[in-house]
């Protein structure tokens, strides 16, 4: 019963075997291929013909060179104090902008509002001793399994607007976000006013491949010079490429993560009273004692420890590869144990 991480599981078979025939003969180069091109050609059809796309293999650094691509060293960043650019990037959004600082907000789920975010930039305010605020990174869905309503999103990007900010969204589970939702890709990021997308697909179905995309492409200009200088600009750019292809042919990216949330869910519904937050997408959040976590785990079940030291929260991870099995396990675990 593995429910560690949607990292800890395999590639889907139709990503592995696009490697696999993206595996035979020469192609050109760093991103001058047919792939590259089709998936470019695939995310103007998802977003908008005015979007540019750049592949990369991890989602630090599509993060991190994304905002080090609009962001000067002066400036400051407002994300969620349990944002992933936060707590899980070793500092590389500060490391890539050459020093912008990581304004941390409130809220509670992992969630901002133009309330918190107000609280936040009002810290803001010395002149030149201050660092000026320049952009803002939200989560969609969030580390703790929440998802932002397209309502809430489009109220951040109107404050982030009226403060002359920019907008980042770490896709990670993107695609867990859009089923959830039950939108387009377009819907929750353009339309909102999004204007920067880390497109995630490892965490879903591939074995290393992100996009950045700029939903406003005038904010694409020097990307490309920032992704080579960071060492992120891949040779043979076609294996990223086939993966995202793969995963955006036949909704194979909407498949898996409406996979991975219906598990979610019904792993929720074996413990609804011990829930510490509500269960938008593929991750699920339980408030389990140490004794309990020891029962869980020797019945056989794997999962984290989450939060404080003192918060009893586990995290449970569902993923495209979670097996009906290993839900009606867990699940059968979790009843045992009871309100």
């Amino acid at each position: 019963m593995n429910f560690l991480s949607d990292n800890a599981v395999p590639a889907s078979p139709e990503i592995m075997r696009a490697l696999e025939v993206a595996n035979v003969g020469g192609a050109s180069g760093y991103g001058d291929d047919q792939w590259t091109e089709a998936v470019e050609a695939r995310m103007r059809e998802l977003f908008s013909e005015d979007v540019s796309t750049f592949l990369m293999a991890t989602g630090t650094a599509a993060n991190a060179i994304a905002l080090a691509s609009v962001v000067p060293s002066y400036a400051a960043v407002f994300c969620h104090r349990e944002s992933h650019v936060e707590t899980d990037e070793c500092g590389a959004a500060e490391f890539y902008t050459g020093g912008a600082k990581l304004a941390l907000v409130e809220g509670d789920h992992a969630k901002m509002t133009p309330d918190t975010l107000e609280a936040a930039y009002g810290g803001f305010n010395r002149g030149v001793h201050s660092a000026q605020p320049r952009a803002l990174s939200l989560t969609q869905s969030t580390e703790l399994g929440t998802v932002y309503s397209l309502d809430e999103l489009a109220a951040i990007c109107d404050w982030a607007k009226s403060h002359d900010l920019i907008t980042h969204m770490d896709g990670a589970r993107f695609a867990n976000a859009c089923v959830s939702l039950g939108t387009s890709a377009k819907a929750m990021t353009k339309d909102v006013g999004i204007d920067i997308l880390t497109f995630g697909a490892t965490k879903n179905g591939a074995l290393a491949a992100e996009a950045v995309v700029f939903l406003r492409s005038e904010l694409a200009e020097s990307f490309p010079y920032h992704r080579k200088q960071a060492g992120h600009l891949i040779s043979k750019m076609r294996y990223v490429a086939a993966q995202f292809l793969a995963y955006l042919t036949d909704d194979l990216w909407l498949q898996n993560a409406r996979h991975a949330n219906s598990c979610a869910q019904r792993i929720a519904e074996a413990l609804p009273e011990r829930l510490m937050h509500r269960v938008e997408a593929n991750e699920v959040f339980l408030r389990l004692s140490d004794q309990e976590k020891a029962t869980l785990r020797s019945d056989g079940a794997q999962f984290y420890d989450w939060g404080d030291a003192d918060s009893d929260e586990a995290r449970f991870v569902a993923s495209w590869a979670t097996t009906d099995n290993e839900v009606d396990q867990l699940s059968a675990c979790l009843r045992k144990l009871g309100g």
